[in-house]
């Protein structure tokens, strides 16, 4: 079977007030073969207080990111909380448990990534990168938040924009939501 993937997502906090995520809109099926330009894999959520990107199976992190929502909901927005909750329900969940890809979740407060693994995840620093060139995003982004003043959008960006001159998985097409 065919494996959609779409990949690389960015974020970076330099402060409460200057948040920013973002992804490249490749979609990739299989190896070969790009299969979407434009995608859109990063989203503002829960009253527009929370940012959420994915990398991994399309349809997967649509899931997540739904369920992740209503788990923001039961918990009056408290991300830690939904995001430990989405976590345990990923890993034990029988129908979730094959669900593949990565999330990273950022409000005002905290910047986390969560997994399948049951994994949620604070960065040491206030940025962090996922997906195939999630690599190559996040040393772009750890220099550029270390030795610039560049805001937070333009980090994101300029990360992204480094990646998909690198990664085959990740291109220039790049949508970035802010807080």
């Amino acid at each position: 079977m065919v494996e959609f993937h779409a990949t690389t997502i960015c974020a970076v906090r330099r402060g409460p007030d200057d948040i920013a995520i973002g992804g490249d809109g490749q979609v990739t099926m299989g190896e070969t073969a790009i299969m979407k330009n434009g995608a859109k894999k990063v989203k503002k959520i829960f009253k527009n207080q929370v940012l959420t990107g994915f990398a991994g199976s399309v349809a997967d992190a649509f899931s997540l990111t739904e369920k992740f929502e209503k788990k923001l909901e039961e918990h009056g927005g408290n991300l830690k909380r939904a995001a430990v909750d989405l976590a345990q329900l990923w890993r034990s969940d029988k129908g979730m448990r094959s669900l593949e890809a990565l999330m990273i979740v950022v409000d005002k407060d905290d910047l986390l990534v969560v997994s399948g693994n049951g994994e949620v995840i604070v960065p040491d620093q206030d940025f962090v990168a996922i997906g195939s060139g999630g690599n190559f995003a996040y040393s772009a982004a750890n220099a550029l938040f270390n030795h610039t003043e560049m805001s937070a959008e333009e980090i994101v960006k300029e990360s992204l924009k480094i990646a998909s001159s690198i990664c085959v998985y990740t291109n220039d097409n790049i949508t970035v939501e802010k807080l």
